[in-house]
């Protein structure tokens, strides 16, 4: 049971790190967009391309072990 607990936790965990990554996503594509209207003929891939590797960037982490070094 306890694994069944832990599977779900960690299936709920990532899927709220996806989403928090798909809403960086969104926000990063409108910028785009309206840095480069469509009339400079950008290529919507390479915009999407653009947002999504900000998006990950950005919400990237690393999960720690141990005490923070200060």
């Amino acid at each position: 049971m306890n694994q069944v607990t832990n599977d779900i936790q960690e299936n709920v965990r990532r899927f709220n790190q996806e989403e928090a990554v798909w809403r960086c996503f969104e926000e990063k594509q409108k910028k785009l967009r309206k840095l480069f209207p469509r009339r400079l003929k950008i290529a919507d891939e390479i915009l999407d391309r653009l947002a999504w590797a900000a998006a990950e960037r950005e919400m990237q982490h690393s999960d720690c072990i141990g005490k923070a070094l200060s």
